[in-house]
């Protein structure tokens, strides 16, 4: 992966630049990108981890209210958005690069049935960095996490959201 050029560091970005490249790493979700941007870019910011943590503190600081609607702003996997090809381009090319976009008409079936057992039980989509997984793991995990608690589930959810924007931020910077 070529190295980003020093004009298209985070920390060399104006606040509308920045937003426009980042806002899109944590789901529908820009405000973590403005916030993160308004709470000042120190040098560590050039680096996918870097970003990666000061977006996270950002994320992790907001209200309960915020996480859920972060949460809720994910697609299903495998979903109706999947099929009528109306997903961001991440979530796209993470759900393809699963399989999840080559599934049986069984196993279509069968993520139907989770993710409509998931949102009865939880109330927001399931939740997975599903980048390098196959389709039997993502389905493995899915049956596994239906018989969490929610408590148990919203910190899943969360931390497997932190795992896609750091995957995300590692496509975009060095």
């Amino acid at each position: 992966m070529p190295t980003a050029a020093p004009r298209d560091l985070p920390t060399t970005l104006s606040r509308a630049l920045f937003v426009t490249r980042f806002g899109g790493v944590w789901e529908h979700s820009p405000w973590i990108a403005e916030a993160a941007f308004d709470a000042g870019l120190p040098a560590g910011a050039d680096t996918a981890e870097g970003l990666h943590a000061l977006m996270t503190r950002v994320m992790r600081a907001a209200d309960d209210g915020r996480k859920l609607d972060l949460i809720r702003a994910h697609p299903d996997l495998a979903g109706k958005l999947a099929a009528a090809g109306k997903l961001t381009a991440e979530s796209s090319g993470e759900q393809a690069s699963a399989g999840l976009d080559r599934l049986t008409d069984a196993e279509r079936s069968t993520f139907t049935t989770l993710n409509d057992a998931y949102k009865a039980k939880f109330a927001f989509p399931f939740i997975m960095a599903v980048k390098g997984r196959s389709k039997d793991e993502i389905r493995r995990a899915f049956e596994i996490r239906l018989g969490n608690d929610l408590k148990t589930e919203l910190a899943t959810a969360l931390a497997e959201i932190e795992r896609i924007a750091l995957i995300r931020l590692q496509a975009l910077l060095p």
